[in-house]
């Protein structure tokens, strides 16, 4: 047997697919980019984030792609990245994004953001009196899992309400809670995707994605809520939020292979921040014609 784990030192550079057991042989959005990458003469291969017989050592470039199941064991996903060489995105950047009180952060330097209150393990939480709706989910979660939509207005939804959050504190998790935006039950939310390009992060495409919390949260089978996707062309406006996101990004855009920047219209239309998506995002390069080029592209420039 070959082994498929030893070090480059001629020839091919070898490019790690970091994924989860659950999807061994990679999501099909990021199979995409195999191909375009043989090209380039680069051979890259999934890996599954916690198995004990992966070199990453080996490799030339470690990429995050789909190690969607990390949400239940963050420390250990972060304690591991850390020891990981040659991890794009970086380390630091991945123990800072995968926690989303980062969106604080952003708020205080200036990106507009939903507004967000969290609830800390063994906090008591009264449901806001405003009786509008409202989102509960962790602050560390992936593919909408412990997600749920609330109409304060319904006393059933309150007590569901404060359930949630009493099984997300129970559970030692930091629960976050913001208004539900409606305006995304008609334009969607907004998918900005950037790559790295020869003059750094640059817009590759966006996607819409269709509203997907239709009420309290009874459980995601599998690793993430099946989402409803189409291309989309981003306004000047929803760049240029892009832009003030990425800009508060700490130690700085530059470094980043990519990112997704999550927007959904605030009141007046306004586009708001949901979620920057740093560590393993949905890249959607399936929607956009050169995506899976571009990413290769990305790939290769960062290998040299």
């Amino acid at each position: 047997m070959t082994d498929h784990h030893h070090q480059s030192t001629r020839g091919e550079p070898r490019v790690a697919l970091v994924t989860c057991a659950d999807l061994a042989d990679l999501d099909p959005d990021d199979r995409l980019v195999l191909g375009p990458l043989a090209e380039r003469g680069v051979t890259a291969e999934p890996a599954v984030w916690d198995d004990p017989g992966v070199n990453w050592a080996g490799y030339d470039l470690v990429v995050l792609r789909s190690p969607w199941d990390y949400a239940l064991r963050r420390d250990e996903f972060v304690t591991w990245a850390a020891t990981v060489p040659a991890l794009v995105n970086p380390a630091d950047v991945v123990r800072w994004n995968t926690d989303k009180r980062y969106l604080g952060e952003l708020s205080a330097a200036g990106a507009p953001v939903v507004p967000t209150s969290w609830v800390t393990p063994g906090e008591s939480w009264q449901p806001p009196a405003d009786h509008g709706e409202y989102v509960i989910k962790p602050a560390v979660s992936a593919g909408s899992q412990d997600t749920g939509r609330y109409d304060l207005a319904d006393p059933e939804h309150r007590e569901l309400a404060k359930a949630h959050v009493r099984r997300l504190s129970t559970a030692g998790r930091v629960t976050m809670v913001q208004p539900y935006l409606d305006a995304v039950d008609t334009a969607g939310e907004t998918a900005l995707l950037f790559l790295a390009g020869p003059d750094g992060l640059a817009f590759s495409h966006a996607i819409r994605k269709g509203p997907m919390l239709d009420g309290p949260d009874l459980g995601v089978q599998g690793l993430y809520k099946a989402e409803e996707i189409g291309p989309r062309t981003a306004t000047p406006e929803q760049l240029a939020v892009a832009e003030r996101v990425l800009a508060a990004v700490p130690g700085g855009r530059e470094r980043l292979l990519y990112a997704r920047v999550d927007l959904i219209p605030g009141p007046g239309g306004t586009p708001v921040l949901v979620e920057l998506e740093l560590t393993e995002p949905s890249l959607f390069i399936g929607y956009a014609d050169g995506a899976p080029d571009r990413l290769a592209g990305a790939i290769v420039a960062r290998l040299r």
